[in-house]
């Protein structure tokens, strides 16, 4: 039986062919025989109670110079679509919100949406990961600017980032002599108008910031170290990090099980963990990457796996 699958994404003529992780998920898809059709945020919309959109059907390549190919607009109930993934990067904003109400309301009308948009909803990529305390390292999430630098007078080497960022970007480490403190603070909650979040820094993040992918609750058994340039204490590909792709530890596999059956039950079925030394410090749930990395690294397919994990759901719908 061929499938239909929709996916929401950022404009498709503006990825970065070498390391976009959603077009290699979609070659993987057209690989499998679904049916693709491609949609920005902008093109969905509500008619009625009936979610629809203005969708393109796309074809896709493994052609740096030449690697989609789209028809016409057409208007399409999104629920008639077998599966939909939603692959639209950070900020998780209004225009975000509003697209998983949509995505929703396909969801009720038939389509298996990836991932489920209740949970994209419930997830926040940083407050998600507290879930786990036993998996995370000391942390506090406040827009008390008394409370935070109390959290840095206990434990002096802190990271602190806005909790809707992306990147690295908005990432302060303030250092036990506190220099900057009062500044960092004052920008990351707009002078107490914003919760943010404070994380006792982990020196580990030198040997790199790993992205553990989890497909279905299952995990890939390597991992994307992000290691930070000289100088930074960011590990992002997006701040300059340079990836090194590894085997997972046995610390990064029992995080992982302590997490997946959770991510099961949310229908989070693509989840990126990200892992600094023993402890998670993140749970992307919106549009997780470096899977393009580690295939090249491994010889892995998780792409494959993914749509293998989707085609398995809607035989069991029947």
């Amino acid at each position: 039986m061929r499938y239909s699958l929709g996916v929401v994404m950022d404009p498709i003529a503006h990825i970065n062919f070498h390391k976009d992780t959603s077009l290699a998920l979609l070659q993987a898809a057209q690989n499998s025989g679904f049916e693709l059709f491609y949609f920005e945020p902008s093109d969905l919309y509500l008619d009625g109670g009936c979610a629809m959109g203005s969708g393109r059907s796309l074809k896709v390549f493994d052609d740096p110079a030449r690697w989609f190919e789209l028809g016409n607009p057409s208007e399409c109930q999104l629920g008639r679509l077998d599966a939909m993934l939603m692959r639209v990067d950070p900020p998780f904003d209004n225009e975000y919100l509003y697209a998983t109400y949509i995505l929703e309301s396909a969801e009720r009308e038939g389509a298996l949406v990836v991932n489920r948009p209740q949970s994209l909803r419930d997830c926040n990529e940083k407050i998600f990961a507290t879930a786990f305390p036993q998996c995370c390292p000391p942390l506090i999430v406040s827009r008390d600017m008394a409370r935070l630098r109390a959290f840095h007078a206990k434990h002096r080497d802190v990271i602190f980032k806005p909790l809707d960022g992306m990147g690295g970007s908005g990432v302060f480490h303030c250092k036990p002599d506190g220099a900057n403190l009062g500044a960092i603070l004052e920008l990351l909650t707009d002078r107490g108008a914003r919760q943010i979040m404070g994380q006792r820094y982990i020196p580990e993040i030198k040997d790199g910031d790993k992205r553990i992918l989890v497909v279905d609750g299952e995990v890939v058994p390597y991992c994307l170290a992000r290691i930070p340039e000289a100088g930074e204490t960011r590990g992002n590909l997006a701040a300059g990090g340079r990836g090194e792709a590894r085997p997972l530890s046995d610390r990064d596999r029992w995080i992982v099980q302590q997490v997946a059956p959770t991510l099961k039950e949310r229908g989070l079925l693509f989840v990126g963990l990200d892992v600094i030394g023993d402890y998670l410090t993140e749970i992307n749930v919106t549009s997780p990457t470096c899977v393009r990395e580690i295939d090249a690294a491994y010889g892995t397919d998780i792409g494959a796996l993914l749509m293998s994990a989707i085609t398995d759901r809607l035989a069991q719908k029947g």
